[in-house]
């Protein structure tokens, strides 16, 4: 049986859609740690967004419709966030492609 990695760092973007999208999923045999997040407008208008944890069929707001100013930047973050396997980060935005999320992880082995 091959052995997991003892840690995998990761980086994730996405652009915002007005659905609500699976952004990561920690995989199985993993803890992971959200490192940071940030989220750019690329638009001449401001534009909303609400980014999620979510555990099985509960999801969290880790913050709710935040408005970020034309050419401007958000970290929705103060500090770290810790996922179990297959907890998910979701994220919806008020309007499509205004907004464009990167987020950097560290995936730890639970063997």
């Amino acid at each position: 049986m091959a052995q997991l990695a003892l840690n995998n760092f990761k980086t994730v973007t996405v652009g915002i859609v007005t659905t609500v999208q699976t952004v990561y999923t920690a995989p199985t045999g993993y803890t992971s740690v959200v490192l940071y997040a940030h989220i750019t407008n690329v638009a001449d208008t401001s534009s909303a967004f609400t980014m999620y944890h979510k555990r099985g069929n509960t999801s969290t707001e880790v913050i709710k419709n935040r408005d970020v100013p034309p050419s401007d930047a958000f970290s929705p973050l103060d500090g770290k966030l810790v996922l179990e396997t297959s907890d998910q980060i979701t994220i919806s935005g008020s309007e499509n492609d205004k907004l464009k999320l990167i987020i950097s992880l560290l995936e730890t082995s639970n063997a």
